[in-house]
C-alpha cells in the first residue's frame, strides 16, 4: 500500500477514535508529503517519501533537545510521542552492529586510510545498509573514528 493511501487510512481510524494527538501528527504528515507533490509537480516516489519522513524525524528530534536544553520536559514529552508515530511509519533502523559492519566492508573495498576521503566511505558504506533508516551523524562519527 502506497504512504499516502496508508496514511489516509490511519487518519481515518484516528478520527473515529477521536485520538487527536494521532490525528495532529499524520495530518502533518499528509500535508508535508502533498506540499511536495504539488512543489515539484511530481508524484511521489518511495525514495522522496522517505526523506520526507527522514526530514520530520530530524526536526523532532532537534526539538526534544532544544526543549530539554530550555527546562520544558512537556514539551520534549509531545515531541518524543510525535516522533514514534512518525518513525512507525519509516522502515527499520540500521543498528550499530550494522552500520560498524558496512562502515568496516566499505573500508576494506575502497582501501581508504584517509580522513580526506571519507565521503567515499560514508557513500559506500550508505549503499551497503540500502532500505535500513541510518543515522548520518552517527555514522560519521563512527566513520571518523575509524579512519582516526
Amino acid at each position: 500500500m502506497a504512504l499516502l493511501d496508508q496514511i489516509q487510512t490511519d487518519m481515518v481510524a484516528a478520527m473515529k477514535a477521536k485520538d487527536e494527538a494521532k490525528l495532529g501528527v499524520i495530518r502533518m504528515i499528509k500535508t508535508a508529503l502533498k506540499k511536495y507533490e504539488v512543489d515539484t509537480m511530481k508524484p511521489l516516489d518511495e525514495a522522496a517519501e522517505m526523506q520526507i519522513l527522514n526530514t520530520i524525524v530530524k526536526q523532532r528530534k532537534d526539538s526534544i533537545d532544544m526543549f530539554r536544553k530550555g527546562g520544558r520536559e512537556e514539551l520534549a514529552t509531545k515531541e518524543e510521542a510525535e516522533l514514534k508515530l512518525v518513525e512507525a511509519y519509516l522502515p527499520a533502523s540500521a543498528t550499530e552492529e550494522d552500520i560498524d559492519a558496512a562502515i568496516s566492508a566499505a573500508i576494506a573495498e575502497t582501501g581508504i586510510t584517509s580522513l580526506k576521503q571519507m565521503g567515499q566511505v560514508m557513500n559506500a558504506a550508505k549503499a551497503k545498509l540500502a532500505g535500513k533508516r541510518i543515522d548520518g551523524k552517527l555514522m560519521s562519527d563512527r566513520v571518523r573514528s575509524k579512519l582516526s
